[in-house]
């Protein structure tokens, strides 16, 4: 429970649609994979959530997943993409959310989405709790 923020799921509803914010389960998702050049992350049976905020949907994947190499087959047929390094921390995409919807500073963005695990939602009503964000 985020310290002095919403107290049950009603509240965060509505704090959640003033932000302009909805989510919405994916039902019956048997398996998602996420692909990198020489891996793929497997989840069996995950939990799927798509959050919406002002038009941007976000995917956010629950559940435990294998990691193996990738084979031969599921490889593009030009070869391996081009070596970018690894970003660490949250995605930038979620960070600019945070930073607009919180008006928040980037380091305060990146400390609350690390805080709640990646979930762009939660950081920003965390941020907005911190401030005592009743401004209604």
């Amino acid at each position: 429970m985020i310290p002095g923020g919403p107290r049950n799921a009603r509240q965060m509803e509505m704090m959640m649609k003033r932000l302009g914010m909805a989510t919405e389960n994916v039902d019956g998702v048997e398996e998602v994979i996420i692909r990198t050049r020489d891996k793929e992350h497997v989840f069996k049976a995950p939990e799927v959530t798509i959050l919406t905020v002002q038009g941007v949907r976000t995917y956010q994947v629950v559940g435990s997943s294998e990691v193996r190499k990738r084979s031969a087959s599921t490889s593009t047929a030009a070869g391996p993409a081009p070596s970018a390094p690894e970003p660490s921390g949250p995605p930038e995409e979620d960070i600019e959310l945070v930073m607009a919807q919180a008006q928040a500073e980037r380091d305060e963005a990146i400390a609350a989405l690390e805080a709640t695990h990646g979930a762009p939602a939660e950081a920003i009503m965390q941020i907005l709790s911190r401030r005592g964000a009743g401004r209604g």
